[in-house]
């Protein structure tokens, strides 16, 4: 039996593009944030997430779904950020087991000083390789994918 037994050669195909596609962008949107901000993408990421929450605030457990890294990677680098400034930490007032993640405003200086970076790259890696016809269809397909997988909000004293 083979390993792809199963698969078209049009779904192989399209499957290991898609896979080469994000491992392309995402090194390149990497290089240039470490190049120019000394800002990883994970790192960005959570800033990103923190800074559009309601109050700059998450829970570590949301914010490890939204990120997409186990809550011992999330952990890892909110200590790396704390230590930084970027985030801090503070018990959650309705809940003694929970920890929030705070978005500090030298985070949201370092966030928005890289937002012209990443935009400038997805447009150049992304977009603007694109009609905008393909850009809607690429968006409707890919929120096929993540259907309804997304995690869902996690509470904490009325927030998200």
């Amino acid at each position: 039996m083979s390993v792809q037994e199963g698969l078209s050669g049009t779904e192989l195909s399209t499957w290991r593009t898609f896979l080469r596609a994000h491992a392309t962008v995402t090194r390149r949107l990497e290089a240039e944030l470490v190049a120019e901000h000394e800002l990883p993408l994970a790192s960005y990421d959570v800033l990103v997430q923190l800074s559009e929450a309601p109050d700059r605030r998450l829970r570590m457990t949301e914010l490890a779904d939204r990120v997409l890294l186990s809550r011992s990677g999330l952990t890892r680098l909110a200590d790396r950020l704390e230590r930084e400034g970027l985030i801090s930490r503070q018990a959650c007032p309705s809940d003694a087991r929970g920890t929030l993640a705070v978005l500090t405003d030298a985070g949201l200086a370092r966030l928005q000083a890289a937002w012209p970076t990443h935009r400038r790259g997805v447009a150049e890696h992304v977009t603007g390789r694109l009609t905008a016809d393909e850009v809607a269809t690429l968006g409707t397909l890919l929120a096929k994918l993540v259907g309804d997988d997304a995690p869902p909000d996690d509470v904490c004293d009325g927030r998200r």
